[in-house]
């Protein structure tokens, strides 16, 4: 007898194969039967017609200081995401000796938008390795399945200390960062995470580590994977890596390579493009490189407090060191005058371009100033006969930054952003999930392309959709026997209403540690989630308490 079976399902199996009405049997943690009628079970569920798919794969989250705290992943659970791989863009909080504990903690506020009393109250210290971290993950248990990178940031930190942002590594360096990186591989890592991009910057307004890095202590560390013949290096990528360099990565590594952000940038329309051609063309001669792209637009919400929006720009720099001078600093005219110039010229891997237009008034601090609230910065600016960036400097000082804004950053081009998603080499991610809390909440990644992208835009089929949400990550990550409806696969598992499935408008809540508050998105058509044949969330969008199902991964496909 089978512990559970879903009968009168549209069977969706992840692989892209056109959807067929049947059931789905599973007994323990795996599937073990699909077809017309299946053999009893202790449980039946009755889909009703539904569309039952693979859980979804977020592939780009930054839990890894989250899930010490809550092993669920609030909130990707309850929006399909059945395993979560953490430690993107090199950000970890393993390694970490005990001494650079706050500058840890604190590099993530800066450059994650996190919150430093959630993260004091919140993150459970008792490991110091990549190893020992996870050893107490999967000794507390997960509720989605996790994968983990090692994070160069981390690791640099931990071999060179204050030094990590100010200077390349010597050769002593360089070997005991490799030796890290072997000792996290051998403990299950999925790969190794880096960031040469300038909009990352740490506690005191240094490049984050990884930054600092050169070409050599570069491909020491890729070159650990070719070692184990497994593993996939990430990297985001700052303008001064090109996508040839990283070609030669791939080539000298044996391994894939992800390359991340790549968004749409309106100033410079042409530029991800680019990118992506250069990637079909390394994949013509067998280099494995997908570029990460996200399905959302980028929309941050923030206060000149942390104004990450603004810190890739050069100019801005003396401002993120600034401290107690940084009132007096902001209404410098010889301050202002430098980035009003900076944003004449765009830069493809920026944030934010001077897109006036794009940034709004959400939340004012002074009753007097309510009128502001809804309207663009662009539009007020003129109306006042001001530089839209004095008018929002003044407007914030006034407010003692206090002053809420949001801004479409970019991915606003829905025609550009569906020429990225259907992409032959693109792999659908860059939730962010479990970092920016914030400043926007893009957990429901997956729910909005199966919605927004394959029903209302009619963009790719829904089976289409759902395969480059589940088999395509598993495929690319070697993530064995996952992603897919197939007898003998893990029971990770989704079931939606795909005339409803979506998600719903951000909100507000302030539940973190220490009593700070995040964004988050309600699940919009989702019936159902299973992780290794165990309901976490059911047809309410209630995640199941004291459940959890889900396995540390650490083990993956050549």
């Amino acid at each position: 007898m089978h512990d559970l079976v879903i009968k009168n399902a549209q069977i969706c199996d992840g692989l892209g194969t056109p959807m067929a009405p049947g059931s789905l049997a599973v007994s323990s943690d795996r599937i073990t039967q699909i077809g017309d009628t299946v053999g009893p079970a202790r449980q039946v569920v009755d889909a009703d017609g539904l569309v039952l798919a693979p859980g979804i794969i977020d592939t780009h989250t930054h839990y890894d200081a989250q899930i010490t705290w809550d092993p669920m992943a609030d909130p990707s659970p309850s929006h399909g995401v059945t395993k979560v791989v953490i430690g993107n863009c090199g950000f970890t909080i393993a390694p970490c000796k005990p001494e650079d504990r706050d500058l840890t903690m604190r590099n993530l506020v800066r450059v994650e938008g996190m919150a430093i009393e959630a993260l004091r109250a919140g993150i459970d210290w008792s490991f110091e390795s990549f190893p020992q971290y996870l050893r107490m993950l999967e000794r507390r248990g997960v509720g989605p399945n996790v994968a983990a990178f090692v994070g160069h940031s981390s690791v640099r930190t931990y071999v060179m200390g204050e030094d990590a942002p100010k200077r390349a590594a010597n050769d002593e360096e360089i070997r005991q960062m490799q030796s890290i990186v072997r000792d996290a591989m051998n403990s299950g890592a999925v790969g190794f995470a880096t960031s040469t991009s300038p909009s990352h910057n740490g506690a005191s307004g240094d490049p984050m580590p990884s930054r600092l890095a050169g070409e050599r202590e570069m491909n020491a560390l890729v070159g650990v994977l070719a070692e184990f013949g497994r593993g996939v290096f990430m990297l985001t990528k700052g303008g001064g890596t090109s996508v040839e360099y990283l070609e030669s990565l791939a080539a000298g590594s044996g391994r894939p390579v992800v390359v991340a952000a790549l968004l749409h940038n309106s100033t410079r329309p042409s530029a991800v493009f680019d990118d992506l051609r250069q990637i079909a063309e390394a994949q013509s001669r067998g280099r494995k490189l997908f570029g990460q792209v996200s399905c959302c637009p980028l929309t941050m919400e923030f206060t000149l407090e942390a104004p990450y929006p603004f810190e890739g720009i050069a100019s801005w720099r003396p401002a993120m060191d600034a401290g107690d001078r940084v009132e007096s600093l902001l209404r410098d005219p010889e301050f202002r005058a430098r980035v009003r110039k900076d944003l004449e010229q765009p830069v493809a891997v920026r944030l934010f371009n001077g897109e006036w237009e794009k940034l709004k008034v959400v939340e004012v601090a002074q009753s007097e100033n309510l009128h502001f609230e809804g309207q663009n910065v662009k539009t007020a600016a003129e109306e006042a006969g001001a530089h839209p960036l004095d008018w929002l400097l003044d407007l914030s000082l006034e407010e003692d930054l206090k002053t809420t804004f949001a801004a479409v950053l970019l991915n606003s081009d829905e025609q550009a952003v569906a020429r990225l998603l259907t992409d032959p080499y693109s792999t659908i991610a860059l939730s962010d999930a479990g970092a920016h809390l914030t400043f926007f909440c893009d957990a429901g990644f997956g729910l909005h392309l199966l919605g927004h992208w394959a029903r209302e835009r009619s963009v790719m089929p829904l089976e289409e959709a759902v395969r480059r949400l589940t088999s395509q990550p598993a495929e690319i990550f070697g993530i064995r026997d996952r992603g897919r409806l197939t007898e003998g696969a893990f029971a990770d598992l989704l079931l939606f209403d795909p005339a409803q499935v979506g998600r719903g408008p951000a909100r507000r809540v302030f539940d973190l540690p220490g009593g700070a508050h995040r964004l988050t998105t309600d699940a919009l058509g989702v019936h159902g989630v299973w992780v290794n044949g165990t309901r976490i969330v059911n047809e309410s969008g209630s995640c199941a308490e004291n459940t959890l199902p889900g396995m540390l991964l650490k083990e993956f496909s050549a």
